[in-house]
This record gives structure tokens, C-alpha cells and sequence, in this order.
């Protein structure tokens, strides 16, 4: 006698991302880093490198209006990728956050 095998299921991804919330899915999550008293101007700058990928200009001009104003939006993003690039900033010792978009 034959025997009869389970059956294998493949899970539907369409089905799995319609089930996921609108604001996981959503890029309005903003990634900002906030000024310490601790880093050196330098370090940000080389920090936003590696995070982001950036060029030193850029990076230089984010780490700039972090020293002058205190804060700076670094990325907008879903709300994975903002708590992951929060974490890998974190990881640096610099103090950042994720927000919610309002605009």
C-alpha cells in the first residue's frame, strides 16, 4: 500500500502583505538625530557615512545642522527600515529617534 504524503503549503505573499498594517507599510517614519555634548564633529560625519551611505558632503551638511539646530531628519522611511537605521545609529553611541510624519 501506498502511503500518502503530507501535503506542502506555500505561503501567499500577497495575502501576508495585505495583512501587515498600513503604517508598517507606510515611508512616513522619520529617522532624526539629535545633538550631544559627547561626539566629536568629525565622528557624526563619519557615522552617517557608514549608516547611510552617504558622501561627506552630505553627511558633513546633517551632521552641521545637527550641531546648529539641535536635531536633523535624517531619513524618511517605513517604520522597519527607521528602527533599523535608529539601531545602527544607536550602535554608534549617537542619540536618535523614530517619529511618526506628520506632514
Amino acid at each position: 500500500m501506498a502511503s500518502i504524503g503530507t501535503p506542502v503549503v506555500i505561503p501567499d505573499l500577497e495575502q501576508d502583505q495585505a495583512g501587515k498594517s498600513k503604517g508598517a507599510l507606510d515611508p512616513g517614519y522619520l529617522v532624526i538625530c539629535w545633538n550631544d555634548p559627547v561626539n566629536l564633529m568629525t565622528y557624526v560625519t563619519h557615522v552617517f557615512q557608514m549608516v547611510f551611505g552617504w558622501p561627506r558632503q552630505k553627511a558633513e551638511q546633517h551632521m552641521l545642522q545637527v550641531h546648529r539646530q539641535g536635531k536633523s531628519v535624517l531619513a524618511r522611511e517605513t517604520l522597519e527600515r527607521a528602527e533599523f537605521y535608529v539601531h545602527q545609529l544607536h550602535k554608534y553611541s549617537l542619540h536618535a529617534t523614530v517619529e511618526r510624519d506628520k506632514g
